[in-house]
Formats: C-alpha cells, structure tokens, sequence
C-alpha cells in the first residue's frame, strides 16, 4: 500500500477544510447572525405554528452554531407579535413565524399597514390540514350527524378557533356558511387552549391539527369526525374527509412560514431560506413531519414564496366577500 507523503495529506486536509467553510459561507453573509436571532410568533406554546417555528429554529441554530429564540406574543388574533416585528430592526435577528393567519389579518384590515409590504416572506415550513374535533359527551359520530344535531338546536353549540380572523375562525365560518348551521363562535389565543377546552367539555368543537390533538384523538379523549383535506390522510387514514361527509368541496388547511421585516437584506432572506428549506425536506424531517400529519413544503425561493402570498391574498379577499363572512 502506498502511503500519502505528510506534505501531501497536509494540503488535501486544508483543501477539504477550505471547501467546508465556502459551502458554509454560501449559506449566509460573512457576519450574520453575531448574535442570537429571535422569531416571534402570535399564539401561545404547543400549538401547531409553535411547533413547526420551533422546529425550523432548531435547524437554522443546528447549521450557524447560534442560538435561535422562539418568542410567545399571544394576543390580538396574532396582530400582537406582527406589530412587534414591523417595527425591529430589518437587521434579520428579529423574524415573525406566521401561519395563514398573517394574510387574514392583512384582508380584514386588522393592522394599520399592508402585510404584503409591511413583511418579506422568506420561508414556507409546512403544510397541514385540521380535523374536525368534538368532545366526546357530543352525541355525534359524523359530520352529517353535526349537522343534523345543531340545525336542530340553533345557537346551542360552540366552536373555538385560534382567535377572531384566523384560519380556524374563517374555516368555521364557511363551513358554517356552506350547512346552514348556527354555532355560536369562542376564539381563543391560540389552537393548545382550544383543545383543552374541547377536551374538558367547555365548548363542544374545534379544527384542530393532528401535532395538537393527535394523542388526544387516538386515546379517545376527543372524537375526530373528519379531516379537512382534499384526500384522506396517512395518519388517520379510515377518517374520512369533510368534503366527502356531506360538504362536497370544503377544504381547509394551514401552511407556517418565515417572515422579516420590510428592508431586511436580501442576502439574508436568501441564507435563512436555503438554510431551513433544506433541512425541511430531508429524508429524516420529512419521515417525522408525516407522522405528525404534516407535509414539507418543496424548496422554492423567497421570490417564489412572495408570489404565491401575493395569490393567496387575492383569493381570500374573494371568498370572504363571496360568503359574506362578517367578523364581528
């Protein structure tokens, strides 16, 4: 066997040393982050925005070697975290984590500036639908039999959301608007207390995501009557849809992702994106994400992501004027 002169081996070292910092250095600017970075999120913990922030925060400290803070702001339906993040520095160590909520409360006006220049969108973590929960005490088994059961008793029954114009809230309200149904509406701050409440008899419904409920469903302390995707899911896979339940075409889901405030450097939304879109979308995240009922969002650039907020935006703003969903 040959052997690789000292000299030799040395050089090969430090060539292999030189292309692991390029390709670090290709993930962000040379000076960023100096600091920890923080990113504020509008729900109380446990949720399922809380967990995906975390997770995605978890892979940006693992790859920089520094610290990256999720930060609780419950309050105002998410506006409160929005407002605080609209008003840091543009310097990328302060961000939002959002869910879908950010464009509602864009659509209906809730914050005194336009989210679609107020925040660059930088990332899309993932994708997840809700199942529609109820206590078990509620003498249903299915989504007709929901409906069949608060048609006869109008006003009676209870549904929570995340708060006044969330996502949860506004799927509430159309599957409200598309049954004829009255169900009287308790937002809350935040999806985790929702569920306790669920759970405890409090109010009688909710959405839920399976990251909230998930254990809860399969210990049966809460019923799951349906999923609110296009298609059955993997981790409940004899749940049947909303829409195949009796409401032909409701659909309902939530996507999280990253935001920074106006101005922030384009090279920095660039590392972050590249940062978290990869390690989203590995084998192993990608493994663990299904068993929680969520999906990954495929890399796309933060160009990208702008576009299809920018789309999404629009069409909310007509279904809500469709539906004549009031938000009082």
């Amino acid at each position: 066997m040959k052997t690789v002169p000292g000299s030799l081996l040395g050089a090969a070292l430090l060539a292999a040393a030189g292309a692991v910092s390029v390709a670090r250095a290709q993930d962000k600017p040379a000076d960023y982050p100096r600091k920890p970075i923080r990113i504020v999120i509008g729900i109380a913990p446990a949720g399922g925005l809380d967990m995906m922030t975390r997770l995605g925060a978890q892979k940006l400290s693992e790859r920089w070697g520094q610290s990256v803070i999720v930060d609780n702001r419950p309050g105002g339906g998410t506006v409160v975290a929005m407002d605080l993040v609209v008003k840091a520095p543009p310097d990328g160590y302060t961000l939002l984590g959002a869910s879908d909520t950010l464009m509602l409360n864009g659509v209906l006006k809730r914050a005194p500036y336009d989210v679609r220049s107020a925040f660059i969108p930088i990332v899309q973590l993932t994708t997840q639908p809700y199942v529609l929960i109820v206590t078990p005490s509620l003498p249903v088994k299915s989504v007709k039999d929901l409906i069949a059961y608060a048609k006869a008793r109008p006003g009676a029954l209870s549904f929570g959301s995340q708060g006044l114009g969330t996502t949860g809230h506004i799927g509430w309200e159309r599957f409200k608007f598309m049954t004829g149904v009255d169900i009287v509406h308790v937002p809350y701050k935040g999806a985790a207390p929702a569920v306790i409440d669920v759970l405890s008899g409090q109010i009688e419904m909710t959405f839920s995501n399976t990251s909230t409920s998930g254990m809860h469903l399969k210990s049966g302390k809460l019923r799951g009557l349906a999923i609110t995707s296009p298609r059955r899911g993997q981790l409940f896979p004899d749940m049947p849809t909303v829409s195949e339940s009796g409401v032909p075409g409701f659909e309902l889901s939530n996507s999280y992702g990253y935001y920074a405030p106006a101005g922030t450097s384009r090279d920095i939304v660039r590392a972050i994106n590249s940062v978290v879109a990869r390690a989203m979308n590995s084998p192993e995240t990608v493994k663990s994400l299904a068993a929680d009922g969520s999906e990954a969002i495929p890399p796309s650039t933060p160009e990208a992501f702008k576009a299809r907020f920018a789309k999404d935006y629009a069409d909310l703003e007509k279904l809500i004027s469709a539906a004549n969903i009031k938000f009082n």
